[in-house]
């Protein structure tokens, strides 16, 4: 039986060819072509860094470690794939494309990356480069390189996904929710945390370098620091506390999941309990029609709630929010766009050419202000730390005196509490993508 998103895929691909035919109409081109990437080798050294391939090349089909390739794209015609097979007896070298996308495209094998040039059109006046190696694109003879107008039409347009994007993103949770449960029992254990990183890549089955981001994997004190990925190989001297901010590929789309533990059934672990039923909420309030920023904001006020509600701030929830404290505890935004890159474009574009949307000057850490409709996947990600340098701040202030500094002085060993899903928003409903997978 066909895996659910192979049947999905012509349809995927339709609909990035209407997308190129409007933009290339609208910009007064011809066509695009979009390169893969090519490998970049570390300075002083005969190696090479990760490849990592162009979000705009694996939109079009899931071709993620292959560079020097090329994709001509004209929005009518069959695609182009001008494909890197090299003769190389010192790597592994690519698989002849034969996969289910390859009956799609129009497919051109090359053994060294200059015979590009032989394959692409002579005139490029009116073709448009997208990509990160410019140099090679100007030797090449391109003059419309990554044009403001086609890279505004395409982001804006990726905040609506296909079918078989939504099929992918699915897959991406499932995998990366048993690399969740790996690493909670690795945990309970008594694990390190780089034990915890080593039994997440063996459930998931990808390395650091293929799952979407370096994985966040912090014990006790360390949930604080929010893109914390240290790795201590030393095992603490008690565990208090497991943050685990990890994803998963799949065909070049991520899934970005986040959950909080506490080694015992104390308040530490109500105070988890308190935030995943605030985080269930804001995933309920996602809506067509609202703005992504009124989530952000609701998001404050219910975590205002809980400062509250577990004395560790002592005032009512609508004061700490006008007061700021909240943004000592809660300094990030409740979340961003999901898709080929983990914080997906398109975040602050109020239309196709790119209109800006600025997130409020006191929340300068928000990643999209756009408006919620069908279609769009976001994350939710509400979260509750006891950060030093943040507090120490929040102290020298007026504001410091209604802090119950005794009992957040006890939760700082604790580092803090995040809580995240993964949601596609439908026009009736929302799909947790992430719970859904079995994680709760």
């Amino acid at each position: 039986m066909r895996p659910a998103y192979q049947p999905l895929y012509a349809a995927h691909l339709f609909e990035l060819q209407q997308r190129t035919k409007a933009v290339l109409a609208r910009e007064n081109l011809d066509a695009l072509v979009i390169h893969s990437g090519q490998a970049k080798r570390q300075f002083l050294d005969d190696m090479d860094y990760p490849f990592k391939v162009n979000p705009l090349f694996k939109a079009w089909l899931p071709l993620v470690d292959n560079p020097h390739c090329w994709l001509m794209v004209d929005g009518v015609n069959k695609p182009k794939l001008v494909y890197y097979l090299p003769v190389d007896f010192w790597h592994k070298v690519p698989d002849a494309p034969t996969d289910f996308w390859a009956g799609f495209f129009d497919i051109e094998i090359i053994d060294k990356p200059t015979k590009v040039e032989q394959i692409l059109p002579y005139d490029k006046a009116r073709i448009a480069y997208l990509g990160e190696q410019l140099e090679l694109a100007r030797a090449l003879g391109f003059t419309e390189l990554n044009p403001e107008g086609v890279l505004s039409y395409l982001h804006y347009h990726r905040a609506y996904k296909t079918d078989y994007e939504l099929a992918c993103m699915r897959e991406a949770n499932r995998i990366a929710v048993q690399g969740h449960r790996a690493a909670e029992a690795a945990f309970r254990a008594g694990g390190s945390e780089f034990d915890i990183q080593l039994a997440y890549l063996a459930a998931v089955g990808q390395s650091e370098n293929e799952v979407p981001y370096s994985n966040i994997i912090a014990l006790n004190q360390n949930a604080a620091i929010l893109h914390y990925t240290v790795l201590s190989r030393q095992k603490p001297a008690e565990h208090h506390s497991f943050l685990i901010d990890a994803g998963a590929s799949f065909h070049g789309y991520a899934a970005d999941i986040t959950r909080t533990y506490s080694a015992k059934n104390d308040e530490f672990a109500a105070l988890i309990q308190a935030m995943n039923a605030i985080e269930q909420q804001l995933v309920d309030s996602l809506k067509p029609g609202i703005k992504y920023t009124e989530v952000h904001l609701k998001s404050h006020q219910l975590v205002a709630n809980v400062l509250a509600d577990f004395d560790l701030v002592q005032l009512g929830a609508d004061a700490i929010v006008e007061t700021e404290i909240s943004r000592t505890f809660y300094p990030h935004g409740i979340g961003h766009h999901l898709g080929l890159q983990v914080h997906d474009v398109g975040g602050f574009m109020a239309d196709e050419r790119g209109t800006h949307v600025s997130a409020p000057d006191n929340h300068p850490f928000l990643r999209s202000t756009r408006l919620v409709e069908p279609g769009m996947v976001f994350t939710i990600e509400p979260g509750l730390y006891f950060i030093d340098s943040l507090l120490a701040q929040l102290k020298e202030t007026e504001h410091g005196k209604y802090v119950n500094w005794r009992k957040v002085d006890a939760m700082r060993k604790f580092g803090g509490i995040r809580i995240e899903d993964n949601v596609i928003v439908h026009r009736d409903r929302n799909e947790n993508m992430t719970r859904e997978s079995g994680l709760e």
